[in-house]
């Protein structure tokens, strides 16, 4: 059996502020929920309540299950200034441990046109590298997301899975890790077994939406309980966040891969 983790910034929206999104999420069955920026410095422009939501969790006993870091930066765009970066890693390290949350996700940004491929892959793996030594003892996870170019993401410089696998290797640490995302796999054409293979041990979170739309799964071509089954071959056993958004109401655009993932 999976856990699932609805994402608050698309779904349980009918129950208003976020920590109300917690509770409905929790009345739906849920023990845990997901999130985008905490702070409001990227999208949605809107900080949250921390302090609201933090009270909705440990009342509910639902678990954040990751969150992501702030604010989006351009990595490899000129003129490469990645102070901010640094200094927000500390703040969201800061409201992790605050909600609970044990992932945070980061990205790569556009590509340069200016350099190689494998050029800026390899500052990748230096800037994370810096990045985990700031964060050294605070017990997070930073999960890498590639993401598709190809509806989503134009222009994104990490769309391959393999590539997020690549920088993870070089950064070298049991608190760095990809973020598989079945949705943005599908998109780029991948091969889910095969990628998952490579992978291994790498993938330390997964979310999810059918293919195409991104919306629900059931409402796409993705063959769910075959992928389901798939993800667990690969041994993977953590939470899986919910990031569609839903063409009917919350909790019911919910049941399917309830019960798909209650049988996984």
């Amino acid at each position: 059996m999976y856990q699932l983790s609805p994402n608050i910034e698309l779904l349980f929206t009918e129950a208003g502020d976020y920590h109300d999104r917690v509770r409905a999420a929790a009345a739906a069955g849920f023990t845990a929920v997901e999130m985008w920026g905490p702070t409001g410095v990227d999208a949605p422009s809107t900080p949250k309540d921390l302090p609201a939501l933090k009270a909705a969790l440990e009342e509910t006993g639902t678990q954040m299950t990751a969150q992501l870091s702030e604010p989006r930066t351009q990595f490899m765009i000129p003129p490469w200034d990645h102070s901010e970066f640094f200094r927000k890693l500390d703040e969201g390290v800061e409201i992790a441990h605050f909600l609970g949350t044990p992932r945070m996700v980061v990205g790569s940004g556009t590509g340069f046109g200016g350099w190689k491929r494998q050029v800026q892959l390899d500052k990748l793996v230096e800037i994370y590298q810096k990045a985990i030594a700031q964060i050294e003892g605070s017990g997070i996870t930073l999960v890498l997301e590639p993401v598709n170019v190809r509806v989503d993401h134009p222009g994104s410089l990490l769309d391959r899975t393999a590539e997020g696998v690549y920088v993870a290797r070089g950064v070298d640490s049991p608190f760095f890790g990809v973020l598989y995302d079945i949705y943005h796999s599908a998109v780029e054409g991948e091969d889910m077994s095969a990628e998952l293979a490579n992978a291994g041990s790498i993938v330390k979170y997964v979310q999810l939406a059918d293919t195409d739309g991104r919306g629900e799964p059931g409402t796409g071509s993705l063959d769910w309980p075959a992928t389901l089954a798939t993800l667990r071959s690969s041994g993977y056993d953590g939470p899986i966040g919910l990031e569609y958004y839903p063409t009917t109401e919350s909790s019911e655009s919910v049941k399917l891969i309830q019960k798909l993932a209650a049988d996984a």
